[in-house]
């Protein structure tokens, strides 16, 4: 049986009320054991997946680091804390420094995006069909209804995305990203907040990979809830993806 570790890279900012319910979600998708064909052979192969989990603290100021040491004592997950807020994206780089995994995926510290879901985004890798994988919310997966105003700035950057890049995606801005590790190295990452997203996807078409898109669930959150991104956000986002198409 082939072995393949799996690392999920965790950013969390002010996660308290989630923290210990998605890192459990994240935990019962461990040792997973997927049989795949891969895309070279007709033989099936059974392939045992295990799991680590990089959890970063950015400069949180509620329970979340203290939340975050249990479970690190505890063996759940290894954790590492930056002492000042520095953004998601600063987050997933010291993330990706620390990981061991062949694979990386990004997985957001609240409930909006369901781990259930791993074994659509890691097959298509595992079967060799592209070294990267989004999941992407436009695709007939189950979900709650998001705010307009996100769907419609989604559909703005992603259309953005396409016609800078030549590319054909439905969701640039998901969370979801899985990657076998060698796509992200060597790729400099500088992004600090939000705009990690549409670097990363920048980055990647640059370079020749056609990212693959799989359909996954997704329950958004209130910002009563604590949901962090707003419009505002859109702009850095935007100005990245014109940056990028030009500059490394």
């Amino acid at each position: 049986m082939k072995i393949v570790r799996y690392s999920v890279l965790m950013p969390v900012y002010n996660e308290a009320r989630t923290l210990r319910a998605i890192v459990a979600h994240v935990r019962a998708m461990a040792d997973l054991t997927l049989t795949i064909v891969p895309l070279a052979s007709e033989v099936p192969e059974t392939v045992r997946l295990e799991q680590e989990i990089i959890a970063v603290d950015d400069g949180s100021r509620d329970e979340s680091p203290a939340i975050l040491r249990e479970l690190a004592t505890a063996g759940e997950l290894r954790a590492f804390f930056h002492a000042q807020n520095q953004g998601k994206g600063a987050a997933i780089r010291t993330a990706i420094q620390h990981a061991t995994g062949e694979i990386l995926l990004i997985q957001d510290a609240d409930l909006e995006y369901d781990p259930r879901d791993y074994p659509r985004l890691l097959e298509p890798i595992l079967e060799g069909r592209s070294p990267v994988v989004y999941g992407s919310r436009f695709l007939g997966g189950p979900r709650k209804a998001m705010y307009f105003r996100h769907m419609l700035g989604n559909k703005l950057l992603t259309l953005v995305t396409n016609i800078l890049y030549d590319s054909i995606l439905t969701d640039m801005e998901t969370c979801y990203k899985c990657f076998r590790r060698e796509v992200l190295d060597g790729v400099p990452l500088r992004a600090r907040r939000f705009e990690l997203e549409p670097e990363i996807t920048a980055k990647i078409l640059k370079r020749g990979y056609r990212i693959y898109e799989v359909p996954i669930s997704y329950a958004g959150r209130e910002y009563a809830e604590g949901k962090n991104i707003t419009w505002r956000d859109g702009f850095p986002a935007l100005w990245a993806l014109i940056k990028y198409r030009f500059v490394d």
